[in-house]
């Protein structure tokens, strides 16, 4: 029996979790790993939680992560269906506007 598969909805909850949730571990370590083990162990590090990596001009690395809370916040707002009430507010603007317009047009008739 095969895996049923993910509805886009599904994969983004699974994203936000394990941006929420998820461990920096890995992160650290590439921190504070040398050269040669993040040469050698990169393909294995789990870096999903981290939005940005620099390596200034002084020497060093700089990690950014995903904001964790706003994970949080989204995925609330997904659980509670609060993501669909944006998308019916903007399609009730788009078909006011669209009325006005009609309205606009007969105006001009006259």
């Amino acid at each position: 029996m095969g895996r049923k598969k993910k509805t886009v909805e599904e994969e983004v909850r699974d994203g936000l979790r394990r941006l929420a949730f998820g461990e920096i571990h890995d992160a650290v370590l590439l921190l504070f790993a040398d050269e040669n083990r993040i040469i050698n162990e990169l393909p294995k590090f789990n870096l999903f939680n981290i939005s940005e990596i620099k390596r200034p001009k002084g020497g060093g690395m700089e990690i950014k992560f995903f904001d964790r809370i706003k994970a949080l916040e989204k995925l609330r707002d997904s659980e509670n269906g609060v993501s669909a009430q944006p998308l019916a507010f903007y399609r009730a603007l788009e078909e006011s506007a669209k009325r006005a317009g009609t309205a606009f047009d007969g105006a001009e008739d006259e």
